[in-house]
Order: structure tokens, then sequence, then C-alpha cells
């Protein structure tokens, strides 16, 4: 004891050395400080396991366990300002109480530390931090944070430790969160007696989503035997039998730093981190044995069948045709990352993009208007699945689908996948590996997340260059690699689930009386005094509720922990053309060339607007020049990593009536393929292609059913987004344009029987839109890209038509606005100004 005291003192002076001379670590980059950690060094009461560099993604990762208990770490350095930190820990109900997700509320109610109420909403307001939130997964609950600030990342990181492991977990605290019994009137003894909770509430929101009600079925049923057969989230019915003595106990069990697992991410010097994590947290524990493993889903012999109900789609295009179908296949321990990521691919290969086998079969066939609910590969649980089925159908052609899926396999088996299709699955695999996201943490910490907690090799899974190399040698070695894979898993395979779902009227009625009789059997176990005891108890919650909160406790910014300066972004703005400005920002890009465009709706005619969302939804997907729409897809996929669409509405920062309308053109590419994309969007501007009438009704039916699909979950903002429409023009164009006003016409435009007067809309809108008059570029490349992005820019904007008369807006009232040059020290935006013209 002695002996590991002295070492951890001797690294702790090293530690407040480095604290006072904070500025040093800048002078040397995080991958090369982080390459210096040996194997089997102490720091701060932890051990350094292994150090890897992985120069694909820009970062060295290192890997240590705490001596005392056991807790997992893993740092990720690399040259990123943006640092992240989370702590998971596996949490395995073994009931459907929502006992993870209601201590994930509870936790973050308050700590030993800081006891004042909402710590964690209070922070945002005394925080730079750029992502603050947790997480409940069905097997682990996960806390991040991410900042750019040094004194802030030891601020928040201090309430995250305290709140994780020394929570108050107040009665009262749980009652507000998980679940309680209270006066529909808190000060009327008299109102009848309901349940009340913020989970309980949200998890009856959840279920009322009928996709959600589908995919966690598919969970439930396809991995039955442990936690995976359970509802991590809470079922609003299992609710209620939770207990706070019960929620204590799964504290004790599951957030221990022996079930722990520590990540950080960014550049800042790895030693503060432990240091603080030891000094604050760890120390303070001992090592037990956690008991929360996962075992394996036990094999079936036979395929199971299973049958579901959910509430009526009241924005169906077609009432007769609600039900969904899916067939899912067990595949394999997530662990193997070679085997997971080969499966992986291979399911996007089946249903990715109009080109893949299942689209082909299913989505063109008719039957239904989109993929069922978590299609495609799920590598969330122990064991992944993949699952492919339609939505949307009639009931009476459940076994049709059954039929297609297996004949698809029989017919993927025979034939295997065209070499360019893999191919440009590999190459989005390089784009997304050269992309540089400010997100990059946070999308790190979650990729790695489920396969850390079944104990799998976090630093293994992020070497994805390796695997892209095995998986092509596996192709060269073997061509039939991938059919055989097919074969095992998915024509072999018994364990295989059929679930089906199809709508009931009075579904929800029903899930409203079952409610009812819990809350009656719950009621009528009181007593006289424990019904006074929940009137005093809701008046005290009342109570608490409605105190200022003295949040003194909480640690603080002060104006000397923050840069003065912020860094200077140098812009250069130039005329392709001789009358088209173009934006150029020089970055460090790692080989990436990004393109924006955004084109002026000023001119277009008023009763074409409410089209504009349809418009920018299919204009890459119906073919272009000489590519049909099959070709056209599979060019942007071996080309680009992706070309969007959208709707651009943006309101002037200083007057509500004056906001400017548009649609922005978005794409990127590696820069040896910047001529390729350029010239796609040359295509599509000049020689959209709108003759495919089946294949426009397929995309018509697929963003209806997507639009219906989220209302349940974005309810608040469509009540938002109506909310704001009488109050500002621009609100008006926003319920347009993504509003429930665009819900409603787009499920009339999916059931109309010909639907050629909407598809004779798209080349009259093309007309307005898709020219240099009212348009304007941005691009952002690696320095010595920005000669060659400048010439193909260029090349574009002359390759692209002009009106052939000057059109005038239809709204009269539209001003020029210049963006004005802002001066910091002695730079400034360099060239020329850009003009927007804003409707008033």
């Amino acid at each position: 004891m002695w002996s590991r005291y002295r070492a951890a003192g001797g690294l702790l002076s090293r530690g407040r050395a480095l604290s006072q001379k904070w500025w040093r670590w800048k002078s040397v980059s995080a991958n090369e400080r982080a390459l210096q950690y040996r194997v089997g060094e102490q720091i701060h009461g932890f051990t350094v396991k292994q150090v890897t560099a992985v120069p694909e993604l820009f970062l060295t990762a290192v890997k240590l366990s705490h001596d005392r208990t056991g807790a997992r770490y893993l740092h990720v350095a690399r040259e990123d300002s943006n640092n992240l930190f989370s702590i998971q820990f596996r949490t395995t109900p073994m009931d459907s109480t929502g006992v993870p997700h209601i201590l994930e509320h509870t936790v973050l109610c308050g700590s030993q530390k800081y006891p004042c109420r909402d710590p964690f909403f209070k922070m945002l307001n005394r925080s730079l931090s750029t992502f603050m939130n947790a997480f409940t997964a069905s097997d682990y609950t996960l806390y991040p944070f991410s900042t750019q600030n040094p004194k802030d990342f030891q601020n928040l990181l201090s309430v995250y430790l305290d709140a994780a492991f020394f929570p108050c977990l107040r009665q009262l605290d749980f009652w507000q969160e998980g679940w309680r019994l209270e006066h529909e009137n808190p000060t009327d003894p008299q109102t009848p007696l309901v349940f009340k909770g913020v989970v309980f509430n949200e998890m009856k929101g959840a279920f009322v989503n009928n996709e959600r009600i589908f995919a966690q079925h598919l969970q439930n049923k396809i991995l039955p035997d442990h936690t995976y057969g359970v509802i991590s989230g809470g079922d609003p019915l299992r609710i209620p039998d939770l207990t706070w003595e019960q929620l204590k106990q799964f504290h004790a069990t599951h957030y221990h730093p022996s079930n722990s697992r520590f990540f950080t991410y960014g550049n800042f010097p790895l030693e503060h981190h432990l240091k603080q994590i030891h000094e604050e947290a760890l120390v303070k524990f001992e090592r037990i044995e956690s008991n929360t493993d996962i075992p394996k889903q036990k094999l079936w012999e036979e395929p199971r069948e299973h049958s579901i109900t959910c509430g009526v789609d009241s924005f169906a295009a077609d009432p007769s045709k609600q039900t969904t179908v899916s067939v899912s296949y067990l595949l394999t321990d997530i662990t193997d990352t070679f085997e997971t990521f080969t499966l992986s691919l291979l399911s996007s290969l089946l249903v990715d993009g109009p080109n893949s086998p299942f689209y082909k079969a299913l989505i063109e066939s008719g039957v239904g208007t989109d993929f069922s609910p978590d299609v495609g590969f799920n590598g969330s649980t122990r064991e992944a699945y993949f699952s492919v089925g339609l939505q949307g159908i009639a009931e009476k052609d459940i076994d049709t689908v059954k039929q297609i899926i297996a004949r698809t396999i029989d017919e993927v088996i025979v034939r295997g996948f065209e070499e360019d299709r893999i191919e440009a699955l590999l190459h989005k695999i390089e784009i997304q590996l050269k992309h540089q996201s400010t997100s990059f943490g946070l999308a790190l910490t979650s990729y790695i997340a489920s396969c850390w907690n079944q104990d799998g090799d976090p630093v293994e899974l992020l070497k994805i260059a390796d695997k892209v190399s095995r998986f092509r040698q596996c192709l060269r070695e073997n061509p039939t690699f991938l059919q055989e894979k097919v074969k095992i898993y998915f024509k072999d395979n018994p364990h295989r689930l059929t679930l089906s779902m199809s709508p009931e009227k009075d579904y929800h009625d029903k899930q409203a009386q079952m409610e009812a009789e819990k809350l009656e059997k719950k009621v009528n176990a009181l007593s006289e005094e424990g019904k006074r005891q929940v009137f005093e108890k809701g008046l005290e919650l009342l109570d608490l509720q409605s105190k200022p909160q003295d949040t003194s406790c909480l640690p603080a910014l002060k104006v000397s922990d923050i840069e003065p300066k912020i860094p200077f972004t140098v812009l250069e703005t130039t005329l392709a053309a001789d009358e088209v400005p173009v934006q150029y920002c020089a970055q460090p890009t790692n080989g990436v060339v990004y393109f924006r465009a955004v084109s002026s709706l000023n001119t277009l005619p008023e009763e074409l607007k409410p089209y504009v969302p349809l418009f920018c939804n299919v204009i890459t997907k119906m073919g272009c020049g000489a590519l049909d729409y099959r070709e056209q897809a599979q060019k942007i996929e071996l080309k680009t990593g992706g070309m969007s669409v959208s709707p651009h509405i943006i309101p002037d920062d200083s007057h509500l009536d004056v906001y400017e309308q548009g649609v922005l053109f978005s794409s990127l590419c590696l820069d040896r393929n910047l001529p390729d994309m350029m010239h796609l969007w040359s295509e599509i501007f000049n020689n959209p292609r709108f003759e495919e009438e089946e294949h426009f009704r397929v995309l018509v039916k697929k963003t209806a059913q997507e639009l219906s699909n989220g209302i349940p979950d974005c309810g608040h903002l469509y009540a938002s987004i109506r909310a704001s429409k009488n109050l500002t023009p621009s609100g008006e164009l926003q319920e347009m344009f993504s509003g429930m006003d665009q819900v409603k016409l787009m499920k009339r435009i999916a059931e109309m029987p010909d639907i050629k007067p909407i598809l004779r809309k798209l080349p009259r809108i093309k007309k307005y839109l898709l020219n240099s008059d009212n348009i304007r570029c941005s691009v952002n490349a690696a320095p010595q890209q920005i000669p060659e992005a400048s010439k193909e820019v260029e090349k574009f904007i002359k390759g692209i038509a002009r009106s052939k008369k000057e059109r005038k807006p239809v709204r009269p009232h539209v001003i020029e606005k210049s963006s004005e040059v802002q001066h910091v020290g002695s730079e400034a935006l360099t060239g020329l100004q850009i003009t927007r013209k804003l409707v008033n």
C-alpha cells in the first residue's frame, strides 16, 4: 500500500507542475504526447495497458485500467480542440420497470458535492460546453460531454463524476423523475389520483410511435432470454412496480467503478483527467465483482413467428394498408470485430439505395410504402441481427413479402454483388475516415460503446483500414466470400424471426384501460393514511419544484478562464463567370473538398412553393443526363460522399420581417473526384430527368411514410413551427416547407391515383431554380486544392443555364444586404462582399 501510494504521490506532484504550466502541452501534439506512454507505466492510480497509433483516423489510443477498482479507461489523443469525456456503465435490467432509465434521470437531480436540484441543466449557462447529455441503451448507460475550454472540462468532469458515483437519489427526485401517485390538481385532494412522472410520461409518448413499438418488440422477441427481452426504457404499465429501494440498489450494483468504462478524447493532457478522476471518485472505492455479464442467446432450432398490434395511423396514405412485416436473423457476437464489419458491409449491399437487391425486390414491388422499422444491420446488442421487410402493406400481403425476401436471398447467393457496388461502399468508408467532423469525439464514443460494453477491444474496432484491407483480401482469395456469408447467416439460419404488426382501432383505448386498471389497483391498496401521505408528498414536491435553486455550489467559468480571442477564419470571395459570387475557405480538410450553393426562390411563382421540399427530395434521385436513376445513384456513391438538396430559410439577424429564401445544394468528395462531382451537379442542373413516373411514385410514398412516422417523436417541433406561422413571414414559409401543412400535402399526393400533374410541376420549378441567375457558391478545401476547385466551379457556373429573360421577384419587396467586412486585428475578409437578396 505504501509503495503504491508513494508512486501515486510522485505522479500527483507531476500533475500539479503541469497544471501550473498548462500552456506547455500546446507546444507538443496530442499524438506525440500519447506515443510517449509506456505499457506498465503508472499514472495517478492507473496503469497503461496498451498504446496504439491509428494513423487513418489521425489518433493514438491509450488503454489503461485503474489499479484499485479495475475501472477501464480509453484515451483517444487527437489534435482536436473539441475535447470529450464520457462514462459508461453496463446496465442490465431484468424487468421492464425502466430502472436504468429512471436512474439516468435521477442521478442528475443533485449529488453530495452539488446538492442543488438539476445541477446538470444549471451547468448549461455556467459552461461553454459544446455537448451535454445522457443516454440509456438496452444494456448500458452513457454520460458524455464535450468542451473546448480546459477549465470548463474540469468543472463539467467534477459535476459528472459526483452525479454518477455520489448522487443524492432522494425519494422526491425518484417520484418526480420516475413515477408517483398524485392528485390531478396537487393542491386539491378531491381531484382523482393519477400516475405522473417524467419517465412514465416519456415512455407513454415513445410507445405512441408505431415504429418504436415494432423495433422494441423485434429486439425483445429475437433476443428473449436475458436483458434484451425487457424494455430498458420502461414499459408504462410496469414502471409503477419500481420502488425507490430497488432504484438505490440498482445504483449500488451497477454504478460502481468496477462496472465502468471511462473515455476521453481530444488534445487536453491525459494526466489531468486521470488525476481528477482518481482523486474525486475512484480513490473512494474498492474493487467488486460486478456480475453484469450478458450471456449469449441460446440459438433456436426452428424459426419463430410473432404478431403484435398498434394504433391506427391517421396520416397513412392508404388506410387499408397499415400492416408491417419483417424477417430478422440473429448474426454474430459483436466482439468479433472483423465478422461484424463484414456483416455490416453486407447489410449495406443488401438494403442501401435503389441498386440494392431488397430495394428492387421490396420497395419497387409496389406492395408497401417503405422498409420496415430497424431495417438492416443492428450491432447494439451482444449478438448483432439483421432485419428486412415492408411497412404500409395490406395484411393479406404478409406471405407475399416473406416469399419476396426468401427469393431475393436465393438470387443473391447465386448472383452475388456487382464489383462497382462493393467499390462504392469502400469508397464511402474512405470518405468517412477522412471527413473532419466537429463532433468526432462523440461519434467515436457512440461507435465503440456497444462492443466495449461486451468486453470487446475498442482499439481493434478503430483499426478500420486494417479491416478494409482484410476484406479486400478475402474477396480476392474467394470471389464468393459474400455469397457464402448470405447462405450461412440468412438462408441456413434457423434463428429467424418473422414479426408482423397490424393496426387495431381500439388499441389506444385498450392501453388506457390497462393503465386505468393498474391505477385502480394501486389506489385501492392505499389506506386512508396512505392517501393522506400521497397528498402531502404531492404538496412537498410542488413546493420543492417552485422554490428558487441555490446554484452557488456549482463551478463556473471566470472571464480569465476564457481565451480573449477566437481563431480567425480567412475567407476569400471572387466572381465566377464574372457574375456568380464564390466564397473560398482554405482549411486542412484531409483531402476532402466541400461544395455548397444557394439558389434564390424569390422569382418562383407562389403556387409552386409548396412543392419545393418534394423537388429537393427527388432531384438527385430521378436520374440526369445519360444516367437513369440507378446509374446516378451508383455514380454518386462512387464519386462523392453524398449530394443533398434542401429548402433554405434564414431569418435576418436584425429584422424579424426580413428573411432569405432559397434552396441549398451540398456535397463533398475526395479531391481526386472533384471533376466528377461537379460534372454530376452540372447534369443535375442542366438535364434532370423527370420521365420515370413509377420511380417518382415510389419516392413520394416513401417520403409520405417517413413524414407520418416522424410525427409522434417530433410533435413539439411541429407545434413550434405552427406557432411561429403567424408571428413572422419566415415562420409562414417554414410551416409550408417543414410543418404539418407539408405532411398533409405529401399525404394527399401519395393518395393520388394519377401523379402526373405533380410530376409536371418539377420541370417548372427547375426553370426558376437550376440556373445561374440567383446563385452563390462556397468551397472548403486544402490550400493546394483551391486553384483546381476554382477551375471546376468556374466550369460548372459557365456550364449551367441562364434565364432567357429577366424574371422579377414574385414579392416586390426585395432588399439587398451585403456581408459586412469584419476586422480582427489586421486581418479581414478578402475579395468581394457577398450580396444576399432578402424578402421584406
